[in-house]
């Protein structure tokens, strides 16, 4: 019985200790991004690379803010990424509960489409997308990124996945009662969807915030760049200043990271609850 506990133990010992071993390479790369950020210029390109800094410095960030006017991209991307998930939020949830409670001609038909289009890359459809946003002139505008985002088969299938467990009797008393779909909607459905509305929150939020190809094709002017894009352009003019880059870095991960740990606990729920429910 005792060598079972210590073998027990053993195995946990090894268990924990290669995750935490995992858990250090997979953060090596942020670690090293942060410290690199705080370190003086020319610092983090001598050989071999410190890694901690032997001055830590805030000078990289007011260059970056001072210099490249990265405060404006901030506020471009959080302007736009807040739109999209607002916008999404709205448009996935009432399609994905249309398909789960409505009775409409062709819903399983149509249904079938938007899931086989999950499979198209969405490369395939940038060019055409391109000449759309072209003719309804919301090329170098915001518009031209949130539009097309603003429905997504991912999240229709989420939100129909979860919405399929809400009682259907709790629905049909609601209209025995007088309510209309409007009211079913906004007072039933949005507080019992909850968990999967955080997760696609943060789906969304992330997937707009690290967005790359699509601004960069529709936004021209540098005044309107995302992080993502701006942060390429830095790159390019200031390929020497390896510190603001990463200072760089640093403020465009920062935001995201900070969503994810402040809702994980829900994120995992609605993942889950979805998964099984569903």
């Amino acid at each position: 019985m005792s060598r079972e506990i210590g073998a027990s133990r053993w195995n946990t010992l090894l268990v924990n200790g290669g995750l935490l071993v995992l858990a250090l390479v997979s953060l090596a790369p942020l670690l090293w991004m942060v410290s690199v950020s705080f370190m003086p210029a020319g610092q983090a390109s001598r050989f071999p690379p410190p890694m901690l800094p032997t001055g830590p410095t805030l000078a990289n960030y007011g260059e970056l803010f001072s210099r490249t006017g990265m405060a404006r991209n901030f506020a471009n991307s959080l302007l736009v990424s807040c739109a999209i998930t607002f916008g999404s939020l709205l448009i996935n949830t009432m399609a994905g509960y249309a398909f789960a409670k409505l009775r409409f001609a062709g819903k399983e038909r149509i249904f079938q489409i938007l899931l086989a289009a999950l499979v198209i890359p969405a490369q395939v459809a940038m060019l055409p997308l391109f000449l759309l946003m072209k003719q309804l002139h919301l090329v170098n505008n915001f518009g031209g990124v949130v539009v097309p985002a603003l429905a997504t088969v991912f999240g229709i299938f989420l939100v129909r996945q979860y919405a399929r467990s809400i009682p259907d009797e709790l629905l049909e008393a609601a209209r025995i009662d007088g309510a209309g779909e409007l009211r079913i909607f906004f007072q039933i459905v949005l507080p019992m969807l909850k968990p999967v509305l955080v997760t696609l929150t943060i789906f969304t939020f992330m997937a707009a915030w690290n967005d790359f190809m699509w601004p960069l094709i529709v936004l021209t002017d540098q005044e309107h760049y995302t992080l993502p894009v701006a942060l390429a352009a830095l790159s390019r003019e200031h390929i020497m200043d390896v510190e603001m880059m990463m200072a760089g870095a640093v403020v465009t991960v920062i935001p995201v990271l900070a969503l994810f740990l402040a809702l994980q606990r829900y994120y995992i729920q609605g993942l889950l609850l979805g998964s099984v429910k569903g």
